[in-house]
């Protein structure tokens, strides 16, 4: 009956579809592009899939980063737009830019001036060296539209305007693609440029996503079109209690990324062909995730807003439907992957050895799957909109470093076990943690109304 009720709830679910719809499509565009592009490097070699795989991990950092910036924007997003309170969400806005643009500048400065020496932390290959720091150090370049068009997406998902930055993301990932066929395969007086091509190919529609991004919200006055006094005029209290709330969430994001860091050192040990399956297999695992990813964000801002109008039992309420809904869909999600995984992997131009790896290790990330799910919408999606972004921070660091990354390389190192083997190990962080996070949920402890402490 308690789920029968919970599933039952007309008004709750037209605005989940109306929020998770385009961020759900706009990350499936982005995922099936993604895969797209590595099948296209694929073609090149397997050397090449791992040089833009670890290329792209020092990319995953610095995203994560930026996610867990504007991440803790979209906290006060939500629940200042519940509220109701435009003044104030351009100042979180500016704030989020403000931050964003040290980061990447940070960021971008190691990708351009000593890629090979950024790289050499993962791996010790030349071969895949060479080819990773020459794709680094152009996608380098692309750092700070890519913070620029974050906050912006960010700030308008949080108040309920998804399908513009959906719109934007389609049109600059479908331009990344066709330039990606274009250069890395050339094309008519356009040579052949390889791994070169695809990092061009990656600037050039960076920068075209932030310009229409920025063109149509200041053409439509959007309300995150702020001017600069109204963005950047935020006093030292307010900076104060945003990173009281907001430090967890960067906190968290950074350390997330670095173990997640951490796994990939301990698998590029076993050797190339691993980290090409692995590679692949994050691929793929995000093709499928996409829908966990929109409504974990449909979460953050339909419980944010909810809080932030003082209606603290619907927020709780919202909390238990999206907690049912993450286990239904990662077990849906989990089933498919399992059953699909021989059927993705043909498309991908690999050795039988990297063939059969990929497979097994698809077929350990569908099993845990439920548990994936529930716990992206428990923290990304329930704490984090209630405020609790210190709890999740424990949660997530918990299970990452004191579980995952000492399984990483008990079994990559003293095991030396085959890669889909250290991948179960790892994966079992995901079990403990969404052991702990259902009697959080429960409990309440999580709602918390960080507006009024401003």
């Amino acid at each position: 009956m308690l789920l029968t009720k919970h599933l039952k709830d007309r008004q709750f679910y037209n605005t989940l579809m109306s929020i998770a719809i385009p961020i759900t499509l706009q990350n499936l565009i982005s995922s099936s592009l993604n895969l797209v592009d590595t099948i296209m490097v694929g073609k090149l070699g397997e050397v090449e899939i791992a040089s833009v795989g670890l290329a792209n991990q020092f990319f995953f950092i610095f995203i994560l980063i930026l996610f867990g910036l504007n991440s803790g924007a979209s906290i006060f997003f939500s629940q200042f737009w519940g509220k109701n309170d435009i003044v104030s969400i351009r100042k979180i806005l500016g704030i989020a830019l403000f931050f964003g643009g040290i980061i990447s500048f940070i960021f971008g400065s190691f990708s351009f001036f000593i890629p090979q020496k950024v790289l050499s932390l993962f791996t010790s290959d030349i071969s895949t060296l060479e080819l990773g720091s020459s794709y680094l150090s152009i996608v380098g370049l692309s750092y700070l539209t890519t913070a620029i068009s974050f906050s912006y997406s960010f700030g308008s998902r949080s108040i309920g305007e998804a399908k513009l930055p959906m719109l934007i993301s389609s049109i600059s990932l479908l331009l990344n693609t066709v330039l990606n066929y274009i250069l890395i395969f050339g094309m008519g007086f356009i040579p052949a440029m390889g791994v070169k091509g695809a990092a061009l190919a990656t600037l050039f529609s960076r920068y075209l996503e932030m310009f229409l991004l920025l063109g149509l919200i200041y053409y439509k006055g959007h309300p995150l079109a702020g001017n600069f006094k109204e963005m950047f005029s935020f006093s030292t209290d307010f900076l104060k209690s945003f990173f009281k709330t907001a430090a967890p969430v960067i906190l968290n994001e950074g350390l997330w990324s670095v173990g997640v860091t951490m796994y990939l050192a301990a698998y590029a040990r076993i050797g190339t062909e691993a980290i090409a399956a692995i590679h692949i297999s994050n691929t793929v695992q995000n093709f499928f995730m996409v829908i966990a990813f929109g409504v974990a964000n449909a979460s953050t801002v339909m419980i944010g807003n909810e809080i932030g109008a003082n209606k603290n039992d619907t927020a709780i309420s919202y909390a238990k439907k999206f907690s049912i809904i993450g286990f239904i869909i990662g077990f849906i999600i989990g089933l498919t992957l399992f059953v699909s995984a021989p059927f993705v992997v043909s498309f991908f131009n690999i050795s039988e050895e990297v063939r059969y790896n990929t497979i097994r290790i698809l077929m350990v990330l569908s099993v845990v799957m439920s548990a994936k799910v529930f716990n992206t919408i428990l923290i990304v999606g329930i704490l984090r909109g209630g405020g609790d972004t210190k709890y999740s921070l424990l949660l997530d660091m918990g299970s990452v470093w004191l579980i995952g990354v000492p399984l990483a390389f008990i079994g990559a190192l003293i095991w030396k076990l085959p890669i889909y083997w250290v991948v179960a190990f790892v994966s079992f962080e995901e079990i403990l943690k969404a052991f702990f996070g259902i009697p959080r949920v429960i409990s309440k402890k999580w709602v918390r109304n960080i507006i009024e402490e401003m």
